[in-house]
């Protein structure tokens, strides 16, 4: 086969570096899976080799446009995600992936899914009572929990929500550290307060736990309840035991909606104790109104390096 060369104009240096990411770190990404050369020179993107390679290199970066296109980062999850879709014929879905906005940050900020693992989790907590969101650090699990129910606490869909993770390093026992039950559960609830951060004013999140319609509190302070027309989210949940996990999903009341998040590689329970996720996935896998949804490395949404993370202690398993 002869060698083929191709350019690309691109539209502006904006454009070019939101293609090439980091010291051109998608350029290579899209080379290594290709196998084409790719250079960028300025606004042009060079790109030679095989016929095939230098097709399938410029479908992929057609596929991103969107987002390079309006000076938006490309991430791997994007350019992986384009691959899958052009493997799989899955160019349409992929489209829409690109134009559905899930919801707007009180910034303005478009949140949008990136692969199609977080789709059908996001699609799978619309549908189910109870959702498990299962994967490593960085896939979006609380955080993509967290902006779906916002939406819908802020739409009166629910009447309150409901945030609540174990406190594993505090052995669920608070009554040691100072201050009243807020100040105690603060630092091992700040993932959830972050994702509400994004979409709340921090000022009116104290007004809203005072009435009532957001509670943020360890799962110990869960027991002997039941939790009607409520969001709630179950963040951490390895480090939950059985007992603990079989309680709080059965708090589920009428009108109610919970989503589980965790990372059963990522377990802080002694290790004699078995994890409450890992049974769950065992136990509930076959009933019906129960969706669980794997996330992986390649659904990693953080620092690039965030991925090689995962990726290296993945590959020690």
């Amino acid at each position: 086969m002869t060698e083929n060369a191709q350019t690309i104009a691109l539209p502006s240096i904006d454009s070019a570096l939101a293609l090439a990411g980091a010291q051109e770190e998608n350029l290579r990404l899209i080379s290594k899976h290709t196998g084409a050369t790719i250079v960028l020179r300025g606004q042009e993107l060079l790109i030679y080799g095989k016929a095939k390679p230098v097709q399938r290199s410029i479908d992929v970066i057609n596929f991103l446009k969107p987002y390079w296109g309006n000076a938006h980062t490309v991430t791997k999850p994007d350019i992986l995600t384009a691959f899958q879709a052009l493997d799989t014929g899955r160019i349409e879905e992929y489209q829409n992936l690109q134009t559905q906005i899930l919801a707007y940050t009180r910034h303005g900020e478009a949140i949008r899914v990136k692969t199609f693992r977080q789709k059908q989790y996001v699609d799978a907590i619309r549908s189910h009572d109870i959702t498990f969101g299962i994967g490593p650090a960085g896939t979006g699990k609380t955080f993509l929990a967290a902006v779906i129910a916002c939406q819908a606490l802020l739409k009166g869909e629910y009447d309150r929500l409901i945030l609540t993770r174990p406190a594993v390093e505090a052995g669920e026992k608070l009554g040691f550290l100072p201050g009243d039950l807020q100040q105690k559960v603060n630092p091992f609830l700040r993932p959830l307060y972050d994702a509400l951060y994004e979409f709340i004013e921090p000022a009116k999140i104290p007004e809203l736990i005072e009435r009532g319609k957001i509670e943020i509190a360890p799962i110990a302070y869960m027991r002997g309840r039941t939790l009607s027309r409520a969001f709630i989210i179950v963040d951490e949940a390895q480090n939950t035991t059985p007992s603990q996990l079989k309680m709080v999903l059965t708090r589920l009341g009428f009108g109610a909606k919970m989503v589980v998040t965790g990372d059963i590689t990522q377990t802080d329970l002694p290790p004699h104790q078995e994890s409450g996720l890992l049974v769950a996935t065992k136990v509930l896998k076959h009933i019906d109104g129960i969706a669980f949804c794997y996330l992986t490395h390649a659904d990693v949404i953080r620092h690039p390096l965030v991925q090689k993370i995962v990726s290296a202690y993945d590959n020690l398993t």
